[in-house]
């Protein structure tokens, strides 16, 4: 294994891991009373009769911390924009830069994990998890009115606004690391179309190189399939860069045992400092 890839996004990551075993300790008591039943409750719904997509979500585990019935920490998904994802049985689905047009796959390799831009806190566009949600972190908070619904990121601290009431997009607002959003209901799926992204942000973290151009276009689905359950599926468009669609493999999201997310913020010389000590280390070889 080559030496530690340590960017912005891990910086939060690791500051997570020890502020994960305090807030899971906390809360240890509610864990185990909010654990999924073997027969889930329907999803709740709105008054005006769509799912309510409000709550804390994350893959079932804190990055760092284990959740209340076991298991390791949480792991990228496979096929992440990096290319980067856990490994499983068969053929690994494409990921973001496999779909590189061969100008891109050239610029690739001349990248490190030194231009990622998260070192000076730009966030993703989409997420080093695959769900923009977290964007570098694994936790994020939806809340949700009968004309937004607003998608609150732990990790950097972001956020992001998506009306639900027929608006088109702005044309009077600059490019966005997010992307500018908006969204509507297709029967119990709520759709999240974003555009008018800025290309200085990559869609992913942690050294995934994943630059993208400003014609990057994400469509999200979230289906949520009971009480403790989100479903969400993506797809990126991006004909500058990519040779076509990049359909990103259906992240499964579970209901935290906690109602609030934490500030877990991003000082950029902070994280620099960690990257030049860490690089200052002797590699050990060792996995």
């Amino acid at each position: 294994m080559k030496g530690p890839i340590i960017t912005a996004a891990l910086a939060g990551m690791l500051a997570w891991s020890a502020a994960a075993p305090v807030r899971l300790s906390a809360q240890a008591g509610n864990a185990a009373a909010a654990a999924p039943a073997s027969t889930a409750a329907p999803a709740p719904r709105m008054a005006d009769g769509h799912p309510d997509l409000s709550g804390v979500w994350w893959p079932g585990n804190d990055i760092g911390g284990r959740p209340a019935g076991g298991g390791r920490g949480a792991a990228p998904a496979a096929g992440g924009p990096g290319g980067r994802g856990g490994a499983g049985r068969g053929a690994a689905p494409p990921s973001f830069t496999s779909l590189y047009q061969p100008w891109a796959q050239a610029k690739l390799k001349t990248l490190g994990d030194k231009d990622d831009p998260s070192l000076d806190c730009v966030p993703t566009a989409l997420g080093t998890f695959s769900v923009s949600l977290f964007d570098v972190g694994a936790v994020g908070q939806i809340v949700q009115t009968p004309k937004f619904v607003v998608m609150l990121t732990e990790t950097y601290h972001g956020f992001q606004i998506v009306p639900t009431d027929g608006r088109p997009h702005r044309d009077n607002v600059p490019p966005a690391n997010r992307g500018d959003a908006v969204g509507h209901w297709e029967g119990d799926t709520l759709v999240v179309d974003k555009t008018n992204f800025t290309d200085s942000s990559w869609m992913s973290a942690e050294g995934r190189i994943s630059f993208h151009s400003d014609a990057l276009h994400i469509v999200e689905r979230y289906h949520r399939v009971d009480a403790n359950t989100l479903e969400v599926e993506t797809k990126v468009e991006d004909p500058k860069v990519l040779t076509g669609p990049w359909t990103v493999p259906k992240q499964t999201l579970r209901l935290a045992p906690f109602d609030q997310i934490m500030e877990l913020g991003c000082s950029a010389g902070d994280v620099k400092a960690l990257i030049e000590g860490a690089v200052a280390q002797p590699n050990s070889g060792k996995n």
